[in-house]
């Protein structure tokens, strides 16, 4: 069968790793056909252009800049993605029929493109339901729900209804999110929604000894401490003022703190180390993939945070390639994600809430004197079991129980 995907993110390749990539990539091993839809921005100066990619077929498709650009631009720019997606797909795709469209949140502005496919092919549809907006820029203060920012937030709450009518599955993170959606949703049936969360094609990235000392002389990181490393977005999501509150409030202990990536909120920190220097934290902009992953696979303890005012579970992906590379995880988010008990109960790693610096730095504690290669074995063996691409797959293709 013909399997399409949408998305606004950046694709260059179905051989990179990625959750997108690699679902793909096992679509295509089972011998369907697989085809993208993904934008090539304004920036890029190029226009639309259809490549054959061991196999796949990647439409990127002319459109505004939806990336690093202000939030008009990029308003502006998603909302007419839907209609320059349609247009492209009629051209450079008439003569194929889809079976099935996948596509994820966010963006929720697809609701026109998933129609006219499943009209016009009778196509089946699939939502991987990674973040629910937008209720998550109510709870950081993006959006609010009155006043002319309240007229935004009712136009992008009816498009996330439209988007949740015409999807025939959604496939959401955790049981947290499923809860979430059915009780803010009550005119979605309960069988629409299911537990069918971000997924990988399992590969160890582990490191030996020697790899990890040459990884920390390189980039100067201590020999001696365990290392927790947070990687990935620094915007408001992530609640960055926290984060500092809290290595201040560790800067006596026997750990060391590194931080990668950026984001808006990436000047807080960076000010914050320039104004008090910790002696035992270290602030890095993003490093070339292959270089991050060893990093990552270089130090002890992987870190997640979220900012304590959602209100909407989260369910962030990097916590994925901390498993791959074997490490526990501390996560310190708001009460309503379920991730911190995930990562308890499946007895690799530990939680606390993204409010409390103190209880953050006994749990520092607790992890320093705890055994770090059981939790990390434990996290190998849980991801294995509930997050590898096999498993989406199946999810996904029981929409056509009893057809194929």
């Amino acid at each position: 069968m013909n399997v399409l995907f949408l998305t606004t993110g950046s694709f260059n390749s179905i051989d990179e790793r990625g959750i997108y990539t690699d679902l793909l990539r096992h679509f295509n091993a089972q011998g369907h056909g697989v085809f993208v839809v993904c934008p090539n921005e304004k920036r890029n100066g190029k226009p639309t252009q259809l490549i054959l990619d061991n196999g796949a077929n990647i439409l990127r498709v002319k459109t505004g800049n939806i990336t690093k650009c202000n939030l008009i631009e990029k308003g502006i720019s998603t909302l007419k993605i839907e209609g320059q997606f349609i247009r492209a797909i009629k051209k450079y795709f008439k003569a194929v029929k889809f079976d099935l469209v996948l596509y994820s949140t966010p963006p929720i502005t697809f609701y026109k493109a998933v129609k006219f496919i499943k009209k016009r092919d009778g196509a089946k549809s699939y939502l991987l339901l990674k973040d629910i907006f937008p209720q998550n820029a109510v709870d950081i203060g993006v959006l609010k729900k009155s006043g002319l920012k309240g007229i935004i937030y009712k136009f992008f709450r009816k498009k996330e209804k439209k988007l949740y009518a015409i999807s025939d599955k959604i496939g959401c993170m955790s049981k947290a999110n499923c809860d979430f959606i059915l009780k803010h949703n009550s005119e979605v049936p309960n069988e629409k929604v299911e537990i069918c969360p971000n997924s990988v094609d399992y590969k160890d990235l582990r490191v030996d000894n020697t790899t990890r000392l040459i990884m920390r002389e390189k980039y100067n990181l201590p020999l001696d401490k365990k290392i927790f490393i947070y990687g990935g977005n620094l915007g408001r999501p992530q609640g960055v003022s926290f984060i500092c509150d809290c290595l201040k409030e560790c800067s006596d202990l026997d750990a060391f703190f590194l931080i990668v990536g950026s984001g808006t909120e990436y000047g807080v920190l960076e000010k914050f180390m320039l104004e008090n220097s910790p002696s035992n934290a270290m602030l890095m902009k993003f490093l070339p993939k292959e270089d991050y992953d060893k990093l990552v696979s270089a130090s002890d303890i992987g870190m997640i945070f979220l900012d304590y005012r959602f209100t909407i579970p989260n369910f962030p992906s990097r916590l994925l390639s901390y498993m791959q590379a074997g490490l526990p995880v501390l996560s310190c988010t708001d009460p309503n994600t379920d991730i911190g008990q995930v990562i308890v109960n499946g007895g690799f790693g530990a939680s606390c809430f993204s409010n409390d610096i103190i209880k953050f730095k006994t749990t520092v504690e607790n992890l320093l004197s705890s055994n770090l290669t059981d939790m990390g074995n434990n996290a190998v063996t849980y991801l294995k079991d509930n997050y590898l691409t096999a498993n989406s797959y199946e999810k996904i293709m029981a929409l056509f129980s009893g057809e194929l």
